[in-house]
């Protein structure tokens, strides 16, 4: 019976600790990018980690990672990056990116 209550102590714990699923070069990427567009400051680097930080918060890796990947296939233009504008549940992974960025700007900015 102390076994039971210790491991359901320890779900419970588990469920209100963050997944922190973005890898840190992820993270850094993120805020070196950030930085570029934002000023090369210290005030620009606590921004921009709190942005990534909210943003990982909203948005699991994986489908920041398939965002990610969708917009630089649009970027390089071409037949095939016709397809990844034009198919509605693309657009939408992209969308869900960007609504976490905008949540990232608000919260941080």
């Amino acid at each position: 019976m102390l076994m039971a209550a210790v491991l359901a102590a320890s779900d419970v714990g588990a469920l209100e600790a963050p997944v922190n699923d973005y890898p840190t070069v992820a993270r850094a990427d993120y805020i070196f990018g950030c930085m570029a567009a934002n000023g090369q400051t210290r005030t620009s680097l606590e921004k921009c980690s709190c942005s990534i930080d909210v943003i990982a918060s909203v948005l699991p890796y994986k489908a920041y990672e398939e965002a990610e990947t969708i917009m630089s296939v649009r970027q390089r233009g071409g037949q095939n990056a016709s397809m990844f504008i034009s198919m509605p549940v693309l657009r939408e992974k992209v969308a869900r990116l960007k609504r976490a960025q905008i949540e990232g700007e608000l919260r941080c900015f």
